[in-house]
């Protein structure tokens, strides 16, 4: 099963040292003629070296994952923890946006940061974020801080521990895997979307890895202008960071699921 879930990969790895020509005249084993022409060739394929694509969609990654973490702890501590009228409701409101489909908001959305002059800038991608719009890792979080002792909240309320302190002192300490668990689901869902940046951002000089990567495929139905080679070259380096960052961090990953928080 690992072999049949891994080939597609293999395929792509070997496609990307192969020649336009033989990538799909020949069989996946075919280790002919194999070079690294492709890489030199769709780094510099497009207007801009293929880094330049690169840095921009770790400005946005970075951007969102750093919001995430800052808006969406909080909102989880307020759900979790702090008494306030209509908390139940405003938590089920929360609940119900994970079942909206992000295509009904597109429209709305690119009318108003139309309207801002957000257009062709991070900003779409990384404010939204800074208002807790990710209900899923709320949720999370929730759930995580749920399982912390209330004992340890009461302790410090007794030193004179405000919300606040309690928040930043005791209950963010203890969220690490579930604050790992979040910058590894932004990163790999942010760096992986195609549909929010080819709405946002329709200036070639701030296209992502993904409208990219678009750019080597031709429009036409046939095909015969795609430079395969270096699209297949540039999918492994944009594939680079996500498999490092799920490499290093998936430890973090399965705590932040498997465990409740308490110890």
């Amino acid at each position: 099963m690992a072999i049949l879930m891994l080939y597609p990969i293999i395929w792509m790895i070997i496609s990307s040292l192969r020649p336009d020509e033989m990538i799909f005249s020949q069989g996946v084993f075919s280790l002919s003629d194999l070079s690294f022409d492709n890489y030199r060739e769709g780094w510099d394929a497009l207007r801009h070296p293929f880094g330049h694509y690169m840095i921009n969609s770790t400005i946005i990654t970075v951007g969102s994952i750093i919001a995430n973490l800052i808006a969406c702890s909080m909102t989880a501590y307020a759900f979790a923890r702090l008494r306030f009228r209509g908390n139940r409701l405003f938590f089920a409101i929360m609940l119900l946006t994970i079942m909206l489909p992000v295509h009904v908001l597109l429209v709305p959305q690119y009318v108003l940061f139309s309207a801002l002059g957000w257009t062709n800038t991070p900003l779409p991608f990384i404010v939204p974020k800074l208002l807790a719009t990710d209900a899923f890792f709320i949720f999370l979080m929730v759930q995580f801080i749920r399982g912390i002792p209330r004992e340890l909240d009461e302790a410090a309320t007794v030193d004179g521990a405000g919300p606040l302190r309690i928040f930043w002192r005791i209950i963010l300490p203890l969220m690490v895997p579930a604050l790992a668990t979040t910058a590894i689901f932004t990163f790999i869902w942010t760096w992986n979307d195609f549909l929010g940046p080819l709405i946002f951002l329709t200036d070639s000089n701030a296209h992502t890895v993904q409208l990219a990567l678009r750019s080597f495929v031709d429009s036409s139905s046939t095909g015969s202008g795609s430079s395969w080679g270096a699209l297949f070259a540039m999918s492994i380096v944009s594939l680079l960071p996500v498999f490092l960052i799920f490499l290093f961090g998936q430890r973090f990953l399965i705590r932040g699921i498997a465990t409740t928080g308490g110890k």
